[in-house]
């Protein structure tokens, strides 16, 4: 491919803002989204690893090596140091790991660009990996996964990819179970981070008030500095399923939190373009059929959505809501009957042109910040390595027709390609689960 040569780099503009990607000599990917409407610079740095590549004896090594980049470098080694040379400039910062991603950002004004870079750097270039900050930084994750345990809202997610995709990474917990944390090791996480983070699966990427002669310089010179190479690719997914899956935890809490999820496609499949347009039409904002039927008419729901998750080999979308105890099956019924809807009855031109209206719309938004910019553009990068321009996508959601959606809700909403995770006050669990499982095969 021509992206792996040095220095070739290409640029488009999009309501007047400028992309252009250069590939340092060690391949590591740079892309410069300048920006004159705004007085802040976002850097954000994807690296091609999260817990779908781990294995069962380190599951959330990941997560705890994102925590321990904070923890002291050698240019930092007081603790709290690099939060504090973050703080005094008004920095927003903050790191994620994903299933298939971890990220770091920071967000500072232009004049303080210099500070946030060399932190970001810093932290990944020469982290000190302190004996004693690992064990107390193991305690903070340990009470992380204590406070998402009594989180149901967030832990049902959790259990979702577990009925989703069983024992297998993509299964797994981002934050690994206790156990599996308290046995990680310095040496196991000097070994993963030398392993994974590499140049050829890590994007740089920079969005901003800047300008991309006097910048680019600056970042090459730091980043140019990441050791050369690609890690292993995550293990693929099993997604074989007959049958409606479903697991039920009995907690005692105020609400039943339900997700309930249509295993679809993965992010290079053209379908999801369309699939993007269903899920705003079924629960992608205030005016879904969703929001619509469960919140406004029942009123048996404060928050309720769905949403498309990718990966690059599979893909759901998943509906959630927060209901009472007594109310699940009437949610669950009225969720399938939708769903049925949808997939036996076309949408109406004006549904549809609304749907699209609403993507437009929030792209044109979007478009307006730094932070969602450099997002839109690393995702781009990382996994498609090029930038979709926005209005090739929006072009192809205009594309979307009544009978796309039809079908590719026809083929998303089967009872064989269903999951369920529900966590709430709900005794006789097993027979719950059958129950739902014989309500959701008559979808």
């Amino acid at each position: 491919m021509f992206l792996r040569h040095l220095g070739l780099c290409y640029s488009y503009e999009y309501m007047a803002i400028e992309f252009e990607k250069k590939v340092l000599k060690n391949g590591l990917r740079v892309v410069l989204a300048s920006m004159k409407n705004t007085e802040a610079i976002t850097l954000l740095v994807l690296v091609g690893v999260g817990s779908r590549h781990e294995t069962k004896n380190v599951n959330g090594i990941s997560h705890f090596l994102e925590h321990m980049f904070f923890k002291g470098t050698k240019s930092r080694p007081r603790p709290g140091q690099v939060f504090r040379d973050l703080d005094r400039i008004g920095a927003a910062f903050n790191a994620f790991t994903k299933k298939d991603m971890t990220g770091f950002w920071v967000k500072t004004s232009s004049k303080d660009f210099g500070v946030g870079l060399d932190v970001v750097s810093d932290i990944l270039l020469e982290p000190l990996f302190n004996k004693e900050e690992i064990e107390k930084e193991r305690g903070v994750i340990l009470q992380e996964i204590g406070m998402y345990e009594d989180e149901p809202r967030n832990k049902v997610w959790d259990n979702l990819f577990s009925v989703l995709y069983g024992d297998q990474p993509l299964g797994w917990s981002i934050a690994g179970p206790k156990e599996t944390v308290l046995s990680i090791k310095r040496k196991d996480v000097i070994d993963y981070k030398s392993k994974n983070y590499l140049s050829k699966n890590m994007v740089v990427v920079l969005a901003g008030d800047f300008e991309n002669g006097d910048i680019f310089p600056k970042v090459e010179k730091v980043f140019g500095r990441i050791s050369p190479g690609k890690n292993r690719s995550a293990k693929k997914a099993g997604i074989d399923q007959k049958s409606p899956r479903v697991g039920i935890t009995n907690k005692a809490s105020d609400q039943t939190h339900l997700l309930l999820a249509a295993k679809s496609f993965g992010l290079f499949d053209e379908r999801r373009y369309g699939a993007n347009v269903l899920d705003v039409i079924l629960g992608g904002n205030i005016s879904s059929r969703l929001f619509s039927e469960i919140r406004e008419k029942l009123g048996l729901a404060y928050y309720v959505f769905s949403d498309n998750s990718y990966f690059e080999d599979t893909g759901f979308l998943g509906i959630g809501t927060g209901t009472g105890h007594g109310s699940l099956e009437t949610c669950v019924r009225k969720t399938l009957e939708i769903l049925k809807k949808l997939k036996n009855k076309k949408v109406s031109t004006r549904e549809l042109g609304a749907a699209k209206s609403f993507l437009r719309g929030r792209m044109a938004l979007g478009m307006e910040m730094s932070d969602a910019v450099a997002g839109y553009c690393a995702e781009n990068e990382f996994f498609f390595h090029r930038i979709e321009q926005p209005e090739e996508y929006l072009e192809k959601i205009e594309k979307v027709s009544q009978n796309d959606i039809l079908k590719i809700a026809s083929d998303m909403f089967k009872p064989n390609k269903m999951s369920m995770a529900v966590i709430g006050a709900h005794e006789d669990a097993q027979k719950k689960e059958e129950f739902y499982k014989k309500l959701i095969s008559e979808l």
